[in-house]
């Protein structure tokens, strides 16, 4: 899915480039755990893969004036790392939790087999392939939530999710990309957006018009930079990994 699109009625507008980061294996991801906005740190392999997402956009002469990250550690983590690495510790960094990765609800924290033990193959299954499946809820008295949690209080609990499909991650997000970091681009600042898996598909849908069915085949590898290059709509020209630019 991850081919570039090219549009030669786009080719006399203005381009920009945005660079998008998925944060660097975690130990969740590693050991095969739903994770959503559990916050857990980068494995050794994760911390790696920031420092060579940094070096690859260092050697294609990538810089930034301005970056957005989730308010999740392992996303927070490799935007500091790769900062650091390209000497760009400066630049502003907003992070905001409608950046944070899609909610796993009552599946956070659980192996995939322990979790289709307790809830059923479909409920597993379905919320991995259906746009608008959502993982079984978490009650809202359950530590996992985040309106639970110190670090959201100061946000409405009822806009705080207890588990969301790809749909809820994409209705949660949208608003901020629309509102705070289009604004940005329309200004000319070079963007960097170091988030999740989930959260930058929707982001991706946005940008290449993909549909429900679309986005559910899209993969992102972790701590590798996707360019993509968007007219003055903010419609994609196409879309690379930073190592296959030539």
């Amino acid at each position: 899915m991850l081919r570039a699109i090219a549009s030669t009625a786009n080719t006399q507008k203005k381009v920009t480039q945005l660079v998008l980061l998925r944060h660097g294996q975690s130990v969740w991801n590693r050991d095969k755990i739903f994770t959503g906005w559990s916050d857990v740190a980068l494995s050794p392999k994760g911390e790696r893969e920031a420092e060579q997402a940094a070096y690859l956009l260092k050697q294609a002469g990538f810089t930034f004036d301005l970056c957005f990250s989730s308010t999740l550690q392992r996303a927070r983590t490799t935007s500091q790392i790769v900062l650091a690495s390209m000497q760009l510790n400066e630049i502003p960094v907003h992070e905001s939790w409608r950046l944070n990765e899609r909610h796993y609800g009552a599946l956070e924290g659980m192996e995939r087999w322990q979790a289709i033990k307790k809830f059923g193959i479909w409920p597993i299954l379905g919320c991995q392939i259906k746009f608008d499946a959502a993982p079984p809820y978490l009650a809202s008295q359950d530590p996992r939530f985040p309106g639970n949690q110190p670090g959201y209080t100061g946000i409405n609990k009822d806009e705080l999710p207890l588990g969301e499909s790809m749909q809820q991650t994409l209705a949660r997000f949208q608003p901020y990309w629309q509102e705070t970091i289009q604004p940005e681009i329309q200004q000319g600042k070079r963007i960097l957006i170091v988030s999740h898996k989930n959260t930058l598909r929707t982001l991706m849908m946005l940008l290449d018009h993909l549909t429900p069915r679309q986005v559910m085949k899209l993969s992102l590898a972790t701590g590798r930079p996707l360019v993509y290059e968007l007219d003055q709509q903010y419609n994609a020209i196409q879309h690379y990994y930073v190592d296959h630019l030539k």
